[in-house]
C-alpha cells in the first residue's frame, strides 16, 4: 500500500467513525428516553398491563334492560304552593315515598291552584305559571291581572291537561303585578300570585 492509498482511506475512516460515533449516542439517547418513558407510565399508572385488564373487565359487563311496562295513572305528583313553606334542613323523609300530601296535592276537585315559579323578574323576562286543576280535565283557563281595581284579562289562556297546567307571561310594566287563572266556563278562579316585575 503507497502514502497516496493510506491518506485517501483516513478521510473515509473518519467519516465511518463518525457515523458510527452519531449511531452510538442515537441508540444511548433512545435507551434513556425509553426507560425514562416506561418509568413515568409506572409511576402514573398507564401500564399496558392495568389497561388490558380494564379492558377486559369493561368486555364482561352487560346491561340489563326489563321490558316496559305499562303503568297505573295516579296523577301530578308535584308540589305547587312553596311561597310560604318554610325551608328546613333535609331530612330522612326526603328519600322515602310520598309519606302525606301538600297542600297542593290535596287540593279539593273543582279548586285552581296557581304558583308563579318567579317572585321577581326583569321587565320583559318571561313568568312561569303553573298550578292543579282536579276535576278540571280539558277546561281552558283565562290569565288575569288585577288593573284599576279589577281583575282584567291578560292576553294568554292555557289548557288544562292531567289536571295540571302550565304557560310562561311577560310585562314590561314594571311594579308589582297580581295574577290569578280562571274557568270562564264554570267561574272558579285560582288563588292570585305576586311577582315584581324591575
Amino acid at each position: 500500500m503507497t502514502d497516496d492509498q493510506g491518506s485517501q482511506d483516513r478521510p473515509e475512516r473518519a467519516v465511518l467513525n463518525g457515523v458510527l460515533a452519531l449511531v452510538g449516542v442515537a441508540l444511548v439517547v433512545g435507551l434513556i428516553l425509553a426507560g425514562v418513558a416506561l418509568i413515568a407510565t409506572r409511576m402514573l399508572g398507564l401500564s399496558g398491563d392495568d389497561a388490558s385488564a380494564d379492558a377486559g373487565e369493561t368486555a364482561k359487563e352487560s346491561l340489563y334492560l326489563p321490558p316496559p311496562q305499562k303503568t297505573t295513572d295516579s296523577g301530578p305528583e308535584i308540589t305547587l304552593n312553596t311561597e310560604d313553606a318554610d325551608v328546613d334542613e333535609p331530612t330522612d323523609e326526603a328519600t322515602t315515598e310520598r309519606t302525606k300530601p301538600t297542600e297542593s296535592e290535596s287540593a279539593k276537585e273543582g279548586e285552581i291552584s296557581l304558583q308563579a315559579l318567579q317572585s321577581e323578574v326583569a321587565a320583559g323576562e318571561n313568568i312561569d305559571l303553573t298550578g292543579v286543576y282536579p276535576g278540571g280535565e280539558g277546561a281552558i283557563l283565562q290569565v288575569q291581572r288585577f288593573e284599576g281595581g279589577a281583575w282584567a284579562d291578560f292576553d294568554a289562556t292555557i289548557p288544562v291537561s292531567n289536571e295540571t297546567f302550565s304557560t310562561y307571561i311577560f310585562t314590561g310594566v314594571t311594579g308589582t303585578h297580581r295574577f290569578r287563572v280562571i274557568d270562564n266556563a264554570s267561574g272558579t278562579s285560582s288563588n292570585e300570585v305576586k311577582v315584581t316585575v324591575r
